[in-house]
């Protein structure tokens, strides 16, 4: 038997406000929705006039039927915190993204259940049982999307909400891929993770779901079935099977696979991506380079198939076309997962359940920012997401091989800087035009001239006013001379939004040709990318400090003192730049002072694959399980992935003794048996013995 989460409450102010407000937030909401919204109204035993509204969210329950949803009601009826009150009545509210409905269970105790669904009007109407299919795979996929990876900063996002897992047996798992198969060509309808401009048949909330249940249980053989199944109906779906192949170790199909449909579909980028994704991780990036550039050319606007070609360059180690490939990228403004919108609470009650009571665990939710320094509070990569977020990795792997000095050097090389700008402006009479421009003149080569970023302008002129409204926190409009000055400000990934509409990747140059390096070959850097290189300059400059202090304190043998919450941020930076060890000792220092589930996720993260001690790890997944279910989470995909892969290197009977074996309360340890026990409900690689 699972133990289930305590439940969290939150008191209303006013009656009923809650369910008002998620009524209103209707219409905004462009993603699978927010958690479901439990709302019970309790009355005092002794006072039956008085009445008082608490809810709280969850998400995992199963949302097939109205009587599922009564029935997680019933279970709320009884609570050990409060014996002053009693349940009388109690209603689920549950997003069906497919419809655009909220579907409503309203039950009184005792007595009836009532099903119904309110639209982005406000109207009531009927629960279909089709309404039901789409609800009940909306339940799982955002149980797996609103899942904390470990780290716990999407459960500090959102104040009390229960977690559970939706697919617990090879049962709920055919229920779950029997509705995904029968929805399947409906799934563009979700919308799409925030890379994606245009979401489509295998690149939306759906496909991302499946392949993450997938990856996360091992499950590839299911996988494999329903991709098979589908792609009878439409060639397109090739490219999942093709992923879920290659993650399964069933490389050789996947290679024949990709063969037979490119033949089908030579323009399919989904296709060409995965076999250059493919190639590249094999060490051939000249292989997987002339597919990268077809793919780029067959969606040009996708932001996922430049990111590829750029990857491509910096494993080829040609830095001047990975910069210019980055440059071209077209960046999508972040869309974040739904949230609740709640009118301010009364009050709020965060019970802990004995299971999960350990001196050594607990945590605060809030983070005591006091305790920081403000130049590292503002790091503005730390707030990276999305397109912005990927670019930035790419920007920093490149520094991280190249150096920052010689990062310049090409910057210069391939981009205009302030002061030939200046110069070329002052030279050039008004009005006169150029052959090649500054803005739109890619590397020559043997394929048609990429134009940049939009329209081709036939002067060099100042970066059109697009571009300034792009990026309002500022930076200059071209870049920055080498000696780079501290920026004051920088990108806010949240509002700016460049776009592409290359048709053409940029490729090598022909040494027949002008050398690029005068001012008519170069671009303009864009002003995000511009604005990447400032955040970068402030990330180098305060690891610099940092590791340059820390050597001058070892050499004097005196102790260098951070809070917990600064060696955090500085594991966090570190991790950024891609110097692991210092990341790691970073998250250790923090971890000396106080619990920190993300300093321990990074330090098992950054340890995985590295032959880290299977006792660390361990103690490392209960300590994290164990916080998880402190703040009502029964599940995360991420941490049930490392259980399951370590069971499946080191097997099941030996993961169990190790687990066993730890020094802390039998209760936490049950915790992180429930996981193991699940890898074997799924009959998981080594879960055999």
């Amino acid at each position: 038997m699972v133990t289930a989460p305590a439940v969290p409450e939150i008191f209303e102010e006013e009656l009923h406000s809650a369910i008002e407000a998620r009524s209103e937030a209707l219409q905004t909401l462009r993603e699978l929705g927010p958690p479901d919204l439990v709302h019970l109204i309790k009355q005092p035993i002794r006072d039956v006039k008085k009445q008082l509204g608490v809810y709280h969210h969850v998400t995992g329950i199963d949302a097939s039927s109205s009587a599922s949803l009564a029935a997680y009601i019933n279970t709320l009826t009884f609570s050990p915190h409060d014996k002053q009150h009693k349940v009388v009545s109690g209603l689920y509210c549950c997003y069906n993204a497919f419809s655009r409905l909220d579907m409503r269970v309203q039950v009184y105790i005792p007595g009836t259940v009532e099903s119904y669904c309110i639209d982005e009007r406000g109207d009531k109407r009927v629960a279909t049982d089709e309404l039901w299919l789409e609800t009940y795979l909306c339940s799982v996929l955002r149980a797996y999307s609103y899942a904390d990876d470990g780290s716990g900063d999407t459960i500090k996002k959102i104040v009390g909400v229960r977690r559970f897992n939706p697919i617990t047996s090879t049962e709920s798992e055919h229920k779950f891929l029997d509705a995904a198969e029968r929805l399947f060509f409906n799934g563009w309808q979700l919308g799409s993770d925030p890379e994606i401009q245009v979401p489509n048949l295998v690149s939306n909330h759906l496909t991302t779901g499946l392949l993450n249940y997938i990856h996360t249980t091992g499950r590839y053989a299911s996988g494999i079935n329903l991709f098979e199944k589908l792609r009878t109906k439409d060639p397109e779906i090739s490219s999942l099977l093709a992923r879920v192949y290659i993650e399964a170790d069933e490389e050789v199909k996947a290679v024949q696979l990709l063969h037979e449909a490119i033949q089908d579909l030579p323009m399919d980028y989904s296709l060409l991506d995965c076999q250059a994704e493919f190639c590249n991780k094999k060490g051939r990036g000249d292989l997987a380079l002339e597919i990268a550039k077809r793919s780029v050319v067959s969606a040009p606007s996708e932001f996922g198939t430049w990111a590829r070609l750029a990857e491509i360059y910096v494993s080829l180690e040609q830095w001047d076309l990975a910069l210019l490939t980055l440059n071209s990228c077209p960046m999508f403004t972040y869309q974040d997962k739904d949230a609740p919108r709640m009118p301010e609470p009364q009050r709020v009650f965060l019970p802990i359940m004995p299971e999960a009571i350990c001196d050594e665990i607990i945590d605060s939710p809030v983070d005591d920012i006091e305790l920081v320094h403000p130049t590292l509070r503002k790091l503005h990569a730390a707030g990276f997401k999305g397109t912005f977020l990927k670019a930035y990795m790419l920007l920093t792997e490149i520094t991280k091989k190249i150096g920052w000095d010689q990062l310049l050097k090409i910057r210069s090389q391939v981009f205009v800087m302030e002061e030939e700008y200046r110069n070329e402006k002052q030279t050039t009479p008004h009005g006169q035009t150029t052959s090649r421009n500054a803005s739109v003149t890619a590397l020559r080569s043997p394929s048609p001239t990429p134009k940049t970023n939009g329209e081709v302008h036939d002067e060099i002129e100042e970066p059109p006013s697009d571009a300034e409204d792009s990026a309002p926190n500022g930076g200059p409009s071209s870049s920055a001379p080498p000696a780079l000055e501290k920026p004051s400000h920088t990108v806010a990934s949240e509002v700016v939004k460049a776009g592409s509409e290359d048709t053409h990747p940029v490729t090598p140059s022909n040494p027949n040709q002008q050398n690029y390096t005068h001012f008519h070959n170069k671009r303009l850097c864009e002003r995000w990318l511009d604005n990447l290189f400032m955040v970068l300059y402030e990330d180098l400059r305060v690891y610099t400090i940092w590791r340059t202090e820390m050597a001058q304190y070892r050499s004097q043998q005196l102790l260098y003192k951070k809070s917990a919450e600064e060696w955090e941020i500085l594991g966090e930076l570190a991790e950024r730049l891609h110097h692991e060890e210092e990341a790691v000792d970073a998250y250790e220092n923090c971890l000396q002072m106080k619990f920190s589930p993300k300093a321990m996720r990074g330090v098992l993260k950054l340890e995985d694959g590295s032959g880290g001690n299977v006792r660390d790890v361990c103690g490392a997944l209960i300590r994290l399980v164990t916080w998880q279910y402190r703040w009502y989470s029964e599940f995360s995909p991420n941490l049930l992935y490392n259980i399951r892969k370590l069971i499946e290197e080191e097997g099941a009977v030996k993961i169990r003794s190790v687990i066993q074996g730890t020094s802390l309360p039998q209760h936490v340890l049950d915790l992180t048996h429930q996981y193991a026990a699940l890898c074997a409900a799924f009959r998981s690689s080594g879960s055999d013995g």
